[in-house]
């Protein structure tokens, strides 16, 4: 899931505290109201101070949680720069592939792989191919034999580049 995903959750689930919160006062104050009547303690009843108190905690709880999912919304993920720096890489040194040696699958792959600044995601390239992973890992395979294409791994994925022919 994406962090602006993540951030605009978290700021839903703050505007729901906050109702949640109010409505829980709102209850609180009645409970003190009757029970500090019977006692005789009126206004000046000691347990309203609490309820502000916890008023106060919730409060900043919740606008804890309003500023993480601000963060989250408004931070892009470093994977983006990583990818960016490699592409630069690739661009500056990269010669042109000789299609005579390949077949269709592989030409699209590498077609699609120049179109994209020649690198790209590999999930990212079945997405694209229209090919399930199972076909485009064995293309990818063929090509990183004969030294076409060379696959990086990033995290839990691979980044796929074409190499200097």
């Amino acid at each position: 899931m994406d962090n602006k995903h993540v951030g605009w959750i978290i700021i839903g689930m703050a505007a729901l505290m906050i109702i949640i919160v109010f409505l829980y006062s709102a209850a609180l104050k009645d409970i003190v109201s009757s029970s500090c009547t019977a006692v005789g303690h009126g206004d000046s009843c000691p347990m309203y101070e609490t309820i502000t108190k916890q008023n106060y905690l919730a409060f900043t709880i919740i606008g804890i949680l309003v500023i993480f999912g601000v963060i989250l919304i408004t931070t892009k993920p470093n994977e983006k720069i990583v990818v960016k720096k490699i592409k630069e890489r690739i661009v500056a040194e990269r010669k042109p592939v000789d299609y005579t040696r390949l077949n269709n699958e592989e030409k699209h792959l590498v077609k699609l792989l120049e179109e994209a600044d020649g690198g790209i995601f590999q999930s990212d390239l079945v997405d694209k191919s229209g090919y399930g992973k199972v076909r485009v890992t064995r293309i990818l395979d063929k090509l990183e034999g004969r030294q076409v294409i060379e696959r990086k791994r990033r995290g839990m994925s691979n980044f796929v580049v074409l190499k200097n022919s």
